[in-house]
């Protein structure tokens, strides 16, 4: 019996080892659903020439990838199959396989066209997810992607990135990001790896294109595939069946630290907490900088007119004062709102009627008239025979006391001679011709005063002789004793209209003496009693108060009776002169700007075609936009009505992928002003989609011009493009608004591949292959840069009509032009370090444009109009004389031209004395006109070395200088440009920076000032 159990345990104990051992023998099945989610977006397919070659390549990374997948056994234990399902996505997403065999995924792979369009990869992600969760199976598989991107979103419409691949995450799915080429955003493609980064995404890329041409990185299939392949067997081996529980082993050593582990997901939300105790007061903290000033902000539209305000409360007569200095003259103010009528004066006295008078007998001769201004000096005569002395005549009767004659002008000093030996006191002798100035010498000892000669007596007058020929110019004279008055002469002929003079110094005058103290006005009406307040309480005795304030002054009283006429007085001294009626409008054009003049470019229509694709981005398309506008700001008068046959029309394209063309119409109703217009270019908003150039052209020319264009209308087309356009379109059209030889189109293409002759090609067709036409550039931000505005201004308006509003002084010319006065205007430009090349440029062409506003003398032998030279000066000894005085303008010119900027420091004392020693005078010749006015004029801002910046000074005043200061921007030393102004803060032209120098009211200003 016991035999027999025993054979009976030995049989069950058999039968479960076998079964043991086949349970063990067994290979294990392990399905593998890998998906592979490919970027064809515009970064993508743009990225390497021709468009879409990178496309090409991603999709032979791929086929190879997959080709590497093969159903095999992994140690005899873990047997896999691979099954494969992919899409593409852009801006959308497409399905070109579901999960099936890899015979059938490869062929739907070689036929994916890319999108070409905008990056969302979130959504992308999502979609994988919903793919491969949806995949049927037998077995629950292993879900694997492999993501193909550069990283570069155009924005997030799905939740976000990092949250919808987390959502993949925790469904199961494993993904390894695989960079599509250099080009990448390294943060987002880690972002969608799974943890731990350094695993799937172990700086994984598809293909490289360092080396110029594409090159297929099978490294990174290797290290993918082998990472798969290792998770598989993982994951799918069973190990169950070898198992047989043995002894406990030794506790073993503590192993090493293990390296740290990634971030891991964010938990969940905590409950609230409990509020916390308030702390302890801290101590005041101290203030804080001061910051830095914010930028300058864009000027502001002009403001709508105010309305009417309320008519004040006529306020009380107030008591006469005294008499005020006068004060400076002030900026005009604006034109005030009508006053209120005033009252009615008193009525005057009606005066009896007097009896007719006599006829009286003739009259005194009236007081002599004002000097009218000289005549035309007339030729020298003959001189005529000298007639015989006349008979004295009887003495006459003394006249009444003549006025006082004004006091003459000062005359030209004279060069002192040396010190001789005291003599008698001599006759007054006739003062001799100014002579050419000598080298100045040294100051000598005071001399002394020598003995006042007596008045000899008045001579009688002889009979008035036969009137003699007329001499030639003679001497001036000393000036004589003052005669008697002389009958009055008869009116000479009228004198040309001389220049305008400069604007007078408003000195105050002598305080006059004080009148006399008026009577003492009745006191005014008494007011009523008012209101009862309520007794109150007796209140403490006070001290004495101090004395009152004296009360207000009564109401003037009534108008006296009318007093007798007061004895006429005596002419009073002459008063400043006033500023004219021109003068006041000359400033208010200076200070307004309503008073600017305008620049008028004919009927001109614009069509701007801007990219707005998404290898542009948000931030170029923005400065896209404000290139539009700041080009706008330069053109002038705004057509006010769409359909007016004048004025500037605008209008834009932005242009991506097909069917996404927008547009701001030139016959907009709504566009009826520059602020409309601005509001409506600022509201587009970025497509960024693919980039189809040529259909945008078409679509330009199709929706824009050919049916809203105006007859007598210039029509200019500015394509600016980033890039090259989609195959897909037809590139026959870019030369499409070529078929209209009205139509003037202007290329700009932006980024180094316009370097690149087959890209250039491209632009030129676009151009319709005329030259100038075509602009490139390495950034946006030189779309908005000065210079590229100024060279787009004078593409899109050559031929500017500059219209100044209607003030008056309009019968007066523009500019002074210096006709009818020599004047000999010397430059001082500063070419220091400080200047700047651009600045220096531009200060280059404001001396030619005043070389050319100006009237130059007709020859060296013309004495009047202006002449120029131009001294560049730097440090001490590097000073270059660009071109002597001269009235050739086109020396000027060529001059002007090979000018090159010295790049140095600065020393203006040297300069000025180099300037007097080498242009004004040179070796003792003078080159200066005699009678010529000597204007300095400095282009500079003052900060400069002092050495030798006296001597400078006294040097231009040696010669007569007059200076005059151009000084731009905000930083500059006042001292010195007072010091060289000679203390005339009138002669220092001030403004914020260069750019003032090209407006038109600024060179009128100053040639104004000049001549």
């Amino acid at each position: 019996m016991l035999m027999l159990e025993a054979i009976v345990l030995c049989l069950v104990f058999g039968a479960l080892t076998h079964a043991q051992k086949g349970e063990c023998t067994e290979k294990r099945n392990c399905p593998i659903h890998l998906y592979f989610t490919i970027d064809t977006s515009e970064t993508i397919a743009l990225q390497e020439s021709p468009p879409g070659a990178l496309v090409e390549s991603i999709k032979e990374f791929t086929r190879q990838f997959v080709n590497r997948l093969e159903d095999e056994e992994i140690q005899s234990a873990v047997k896999i199959s691979w099954n494969i399902g992919g899409l593409h996505f852009s801006q959308n997403q497409s399905v070109f396989s579901p999960i099936q065999p890899k015979t059938r995924f490869i062929d739907a792979l070689m036929a994916i066209n890319y999108f070409g369009k905008g990056t969302y990869i979130d959504c992308a992600l999502r979609k994988t997810s919903e793919e491969m969760l949806k995949a049927p199976s037998e077995d629950t598989p292993l879900r694997f992607a492999v993501v193909i991107t550069d990283g570069h979103a155009t924005g997030e419409k799905c939740h976000g990135i990092g949250l919808s691949a987390r959502d993949a995450h925790e469904k199961g799915i494993r993904m390894f990001v695989v960079a599509a080429s250099t080009n990448i955003e390294e943060t987002v493609l880690k972002e969608i790896a799974s943890s731990p980064a350094s695993v799937f995404r172990s700086n994984f890329m598809a293909v490289d294109l360092t080396q110029g041409t594409p090159i297929i990185q099978t490294s990174t299939i290797d290290r993918i595939v082998k990472t798969m392949k290792h998770l598989a067997f993982v994951d799918c081996y069973n190990v169950s069946c070898l198992e047989t529980k043995g002894q406990a082993g030794p506790k073993g050593h503590r192993g090493q630290k293990g390296a740290k582990g990634d971030n891991g997901e964010p938990g969940l939300k905590g409950e609230r907490g409990r509020p916390g105790d308030p702390g302890i007061e801290g101590p005041i903290g101290q203030p804080g900088t001061k910051g830095e000033p914010g930028p300058k902000g864009e000027k502001g539209e002009i403001g709508t007119q105010g309305k009417k305000g309320v008519a004040g409360v006529p306020g009380r007569n107030g008591t006469d004062g005294q008499k005020g200095k006068i004060g400076r003259i002030g900026a005009p103010g604006c034109k005030g709102d009508p006053g209120d009528r005033g009252p009615d004066g008193h009525p005057g006295d009606v005066g009896q009627r007097g009896p007719p008078g006599t006829d009286g007998e003739k009259g005194d001769p009236g007081r002599p008239g004002r000097a009218g201004p000289p005549g035309a000096a007339g030729d020298p005569g003959a001189n005529g025979e000298r007639g015989s002395p006349g008979s004295p005549g009887n003495p006459g009767t003394k006249g009444n006391p003549g006025l006082t004659g004004r006091p003459g002008k000062r005359g030209e000093e004279g060069r002192r001679g040396d010190y001789g030996p005291k003599g008698e006191p001599g006759l007054d002798g006739s003062k001799g011709p100014k002579g050419e100035m000598g080298p100045e010498g040294q100051r000598g000892k005071p001399g002394v005063d020598g003995d006042k000669g007596a008045k000899g007596d008045a001579g009688l007058p002889g009979p008035r002789g036969k009137a003699g020929s007329p001499g030639g110019p003679g001497t001036i004279g000393t000036p004589g004793d003052p005669g008697d008055v002389g009958p009055r002469g008869e009116p000479g002929a009228q004198g040309p209209k001389g220049d305008p003079g400069r604007p007078g110094f408003s000195y105050a005058g002598p305080r006059g003496d004080p009148g006399e103290k008026g009577e003492k006005g009745k006191s005014g009406p008494r007011g009523s009693r008012g209101d009862c307040g309520q007794k109150g309480d007796p209140g403490n005795k006070g001290t004495p108060g101090e004395p009152g304030e004296p009360g207000p002054t009564g109401e003037p009283g009534q108008r006296g009776p009318r007093g007798t006429p007061g004895s006429d007085g005596g002419p009073g001294p002459e008063g400043d002169p006033g500023l004219t009626e021109c003068d006041v409008m000359n400033y208010i054009r200076e200070t307004c700007g309503c008073c600017d003049c305008e620049k008028r470019c004919g009927a001109l229509d614009i069509v701007f075609v801007i990219d707005s694709s998404e290898s542009v981005g948000l931030t170029n398309f923005t400065l896209e936009k404000n290139f539009v506008i700041n080009t706008i700001n330069r053109l002038g008068s705004f057509a006010k009505d769409p359909m007016s046959e004048t004025g500037t029309r605008v209008g834009v394209v932005q242009y991506s992928h097909s069917g996404t063309f927008q547009a701001i119409r030139l016959n907009d109703s709504k566009i009826d002003s520059v602020t409309a217009f601005k509001e409506a270019v600022k509201k587009l908003e970025w497509i960024a989609g693919g980039t189809w150039t040529p259909s945008a052209l078409k679509f330009a020319y199709d929706n824009l011009i050919r049916d809203s264009r105006r007859a007598k209308a210039s029509v200019s087309v500015v394509v600016i493009t980033d890039g090259r356009f989609d195959p897909r379109d037809d590139d026959t059209l870019l030369t499409y608004l070529c078929k209209d030889p009205n139509v003037d189109v202007s290329a700009i293409g932006i980024g180094d591949m316009f370097e690149q002759i087959e890209e250039n090609e491209s632009l030129q067709s676009i151009a319709c292959q005329k030259e100038g036409r075509v602009m490139g550039m390495r950034r946006f931000a030189d779309l908005v840069a000065e210079e590229f505005i100024d060279q787009i201004e004078t593409v899109l308006c050559p031929d500017p009509v500059i219209v100044c509003p209607d003030l008056p002084c309009k019968s007066e010319p523009a500019v002074a032009g210096c006709v009818q006065r020599p004047v000999d205007v010397i430059f001082m430009l500063d070419g220091s370090e400080r200047m700047g090349p651009e600045n220096h440029r531009r200060a280059k062409e404001f001396i030619e444009n005043v070389a050319q506003l100006l009237t130059l003398a007709e020859g060296p032998d013309d004495d009047n109009k202006a002449r120029l030279a131009l001294l560049q000066f730097g440090s001490a000894g590097d000073h270059r004389e660009e071109f002597p005085l001269t009235h050739n303008l086109t020396v000027i010119l060529n001059s002007l031209e090979a000018v090159n900027y010295l790049d140095s420091s600065s020393a203006l004392g040297s300069a000025i004395i180099y300037a007097v020693n080498n242009v004004v005078i040179r070796q003792t010749r003078r080159f200066v006109r005699p009678h010529a006015e000597v204007a300095f004029v400095f282009i500079t801002d003052g900060i400069t070395s002092t050495d030798q910046l006296e001597e400078g000074v006294t040097a231009m005043k040696r010669v007569e200088g007059v200076p005059t200061v151009i000084a731009l921007g905000s930083d500059i030393n006042a001292e010195v440009l007072h010091k060289v102004s000679l203390g005339d803060s009138s002669a220092i032209f001030r403004g914020d920076d260069f750019s003032v120098l090209r407006k038109p009211t600024f060179l009128d200003r100053f040639i104004r000032w000049i001549c």
